[in-house]
């Protein structure tokens, strides 16, 4: 306590003491409390950006999705050619599962049933015909009774024999060979 006497009057002037715990505080516990504090923040934006529901995640498995579009021979996909037989005659086939997709190849036993293709066949001036947006879909079905549709080259679609089981393996609903008795057929 300090006193000071002016003109008007005697004055007495306290030093307060603010309690600052920032500035007790040895250097190795501040960096401490701020390593700790960055943590929190990291795994909060971890929480926020990665969570199931997180748009960011779902932005970011669209890059991260593998695709085998390496095959220069596979048929263009692209486009609503790719409708299955069932949307194009207005209904669905609700008793056909929806297949399971990974990037890794599935072999199973199955036996082909039936054949479709969707072909646009261009015919020029000149009397030149070529096919455009073709597409050719094989449906096999298990020993399990699964019905599976897999797309396929034009090749394989010819080569493929009905009712024949053998070793299916496909990866993506793109098939990579059928291996039958008397035969491989690869895509």
């Amino acid at each position: 306590m300090k006193l000071f006497a002016a003109a008007e009057g005697v004055y007495i002037f306290r030093k307060e003491r603010r309690i600052a715990p920032w500035d007790k505080m040895t250097e190795q516990l501040r960096n401490l409390l701020i390593l700790l504090g960055a943590i929190v923040v990291i795994l909060i934006l971890i929480m926020l950006l990665f969570s199931g529901k997180s748009s960011f995640r779902k932005l970011l498995s669209v890059f991260l999705e593998e695709r085998s579009d390496d095959e220069d021979d596979a048929p263009d996909r692209s486009g609503p050619v790719k409708k299955s037989l069932a949307d194009r005659r207005g209904g669905s086939a609700p008793d056909e599962p929806v297949q399971k997709r990974t990037s890794e190849p599935i072999v199973e036993m199955a036996t082909l049933i039936r054949k479709s293709d969707d072909r646009l066949r261009v015919i020029e001036s000149t009397g030149q015909v070529k096919l455009v947006d073709e597409y050719y879909e094989l449906v096999f079905v298990t020993r399990k009774g699964q019905k599976l549709k897999i797309e396929c080259s034009a090749e394989a679609y010819e080569k493929v024999p009905f009712n024949q089981q053998g070793s299916l393996t496909y990866r993506r609903n793109t098939l990579v060979k059928f291996k039958y008795y008397e035969d491989t057929v690869f895509n």
